[in-house]
């Protein structure tokens, strides 16, 4: 069942990716033929867009394969390299179209607003079916590409509106207006999410997850006198990786060994892990880790 999801999803995004690359070129040609820098600035989005799903559809199919001797956790970083290469992209192309829009503030240009027009209901059409083939995705990066391309409707949807007024009114300064409200947005979503990703590189605990509430209930368990070096980190945001260390009685009972251990599965089955490593230590043992963090706090 979960390789069909996959290979679903690995499909869609190969076909959300040709359909946005299409669609970005043709934004482009539009957005010179009607002059309006609202367009352009979408047109970078969207560049930046195609982008982000060709990483994603190329990287989604590299991240399930094995570890090899030399990446032994496999290649699920890959689209954290991804998302960091499509944030740079986006911040070029975001401070390109402030340095064409904020001039035009002072200058406001016509545009020709029923090409505008025009090109909004494309956008709307183009984005919406391409958001409603990635619905229901189950990786973490198809339902974040989903995501944002709902957000590309509703953009598509202000350009829309401004182009309406255009047709009946005669407010150019709407266009630049426009356009930098949109780049400003881009912008805070892509600073946004570049938080979370230098996060994840910095093997920081998951967002939805507490460290603190898992320790706690590892301790709890019957003949746990304590724990040490409990580390949960994540390798692209989806699978993640924790590690242990319990300090058990010592002579404590092999069958009693196996009990702890299945008590330690069945806390940390909600955590999505690719990986665990759960290690038991008698009292009477030196932990050189221990005594490290010890020194350290």
């Amino acid at each position: 069942m979960s390789h069909h999801h996959h290979h679903h999803d690995e499909n869609n995004l190969g076909w959300a990716f040709a359909l946005n690359l299409i669609f970005t070129i043709i934004e482009l040609v539009g957005g010179l033929l009607t002059n309006s820098v609202a367009i352009i600035s979408d047109a970078i989005h969207d560049a930046g867009d195609s982008f982000s799903l060709g990483l994603a559809w190329i990287l989604d199919r590299y991240s399930k394969r094995e570890g090899t001797e030399r990446f032994s956790y496999g290649y699920r970083r890959l689209s954290l390299l991804g998302a960091l290469l499509n944030t740079v992209v986006l911040i070029i192309g975001s401070v390109f179209v402030l340095f064409e829009a904020v001039p035009r503030l002072m200058a406001p240009e016509a545009v020709e607003a029923a090409g505008m027009f025009w090109l909004a209901l494309l956008g709307i059409g183009v984005n919406g079916l391409a958001a409603w083939r990635l619905r229901g995705g189950k990786s973490a990066n198809t339902q974040t590409v989903a995501l944002h391309l709902l957000e590309d409707v509703l953009g598509w949807g202000a350009v829309l509106v401004v182009s309406i007024v255009l047709l009946f009114a005669d407010i150019p300064i709407l266009d630049p207006l426009l356009s930098i409200g949109i780049t400003l947005y881009i912008l805070y979503s892509v600073l946004r999410r570049l938080g979370d990703t230098v996060a994840l590189f910095l093997q920081a605990v998951p967002a939805n997850i507490s460290l603190k509430q898992i320790r706690s209930r590892l301790t709890a368990i019957d003949d746990v006198l304590s724990t040490h070096h409990t580390h949960i980190w994540s390798l692209d945001g989806e699978h993640h990786v924790l590690t242990t260390h319990l300090v058990v009685p010592d002579e404590l009972p092999h069958q009693r060994q196996i009990q702890i251990r299945q008590r330690v599965m069945e806390i940390i089955d909600d955590l999505h892990l690719e990986h665990f490593t759960v290690q038991l230590e008698y009292e009477c043992e030196n932990c050189t880790l221990a005594e490290n963090t010890l020194k350290s706090l």
